[in-house]
């Protein structure tokens, strides 16, 4: 057999392999939490773009909710305003919140732009439109750090509205309060509130990092597959710490609200979502409610 005939062999075992997880999560909604370093490097930014719009042309109902945390610290920087957080939260004052608006709308635009290049419709809207989030201002500690908001209820209505017309949502984690003013999101948040009132199959973060670990300081202990007993015992036993912790309750406060599965993974890997959601063993952390719900169970 020659060398192209195997490569194609190869390719078609891989679509084979990915056949069954495309019979099941046909017409399902998936939300992907797109943040990181996968924001700012452009090849790696149309890479993940690709992976969703696939997602989307194979049957899939995707979603979008996207940070931008390094573009408005950035910006913040160039205006001559200065980046504070607290607790991980960035301190967000009346010029600042503009600023954090501004930009998180440019990203929105930026990603409808590469959406519709590669043949896909998109519509970007923000946690404003249709009342999608409303918010309280959340406290850090007891401390006040200005337009953050605490998302207390999700309107879906307008998302599914979209996704009946075929559209792909792309959303920034901006919102109102119920005195109708503006407040900065956690991404995080956003997107596991909108999966859990989408009732959404799959919740997927993109971070910097490559999952969960048993043990932080040995690269070989990355858990491909997680149940969400296990997730509360890990961080009973301290090996959970720093921006996993939250992270890490946000994915088994989805899984405990309706979402089957959410899926941590390292969005510097390219095609990362395709290779976690199309392939038997994944690449990232897959965290799921029931263990006989696992495709993977080691060998």
């Amino acid at each position: 057999m020659n060398k192209h005939m195997q490569q194609s062999l190869d390719k078609a075992e891989v679509l084979i392999e990915a056949l069954p997880y495309i019979q099941r999560f046909n017409r399902k909604i998936i939300v992907v939490k797109y943040g990181g370093s996968a924001m700012i490097d452009e090849a790696l930014k149309r890479k993940v773009i690709e992976d969703v719009t696939l997602l989307k042309l194979v049957g899939f109902k995707p979603i979008i909710v996207h940070g931008g945390g390094k573009e408005i610290s950035h910006w913040v920087e160039k205006v001559g305003l200065e980046s504070k957080f607290k607790n991980g939260l960035r301190v967000t004052d009346g010029d600042t919140m503009e600023l954090v608006e501004m930009v998180l709308g440019k990203v929105n635009k930026s990603l409808v732009q590469l959406i519709e290049e590669l043949g896909v419709k998109a519509i970007g809207i923000s946690g404003k439109d249709g009342g999608l989030l409303k918010v309280e201002k959340k406290l850090s500690d007891g401390e006040d750090i200005g337009f953050v908001g605490e998302i207390q209820e999700v309107n879906p209505d307008v998302i599914f509205d979209l996704l009946e017309k075929d559209f792909l949502p792309v959303i920034c984690p901006v919102g109102m309060d119920f005195a109708f003013h503006t407040y900065n999101i956690n991404a995080d948040d956003a997107a596991c509130a909108i999966a859990k009132e989408m009732n959404a199959e799959k919740l997927a973060f993109l971070t910097d990092i490559e999952g969960v670990y048993r043990d932080a300081q040995d690269p070989q202990s990355l858990i491909s597959e997680l149940a969400v007993e296990e997730a509360y015992g890990l961080m009973e036993k301290g090996y959970i710490g720093g921006g996993m912790l939250p992270k890490l309750q946000n994915c088994i406060d989805a899984i405990e609200n309706g979402v089957s599965r959410v899926h941590i993974l390292d969005g510097r890997i390219p095609h990362c979502l395709l290779l976690e959601i199309f392939t038997n063993k994944g690449i990232g952390t897959a965290i799921l409610n029931q263990k006989e719900d696992r495709y993977f169970d080691g060998e």
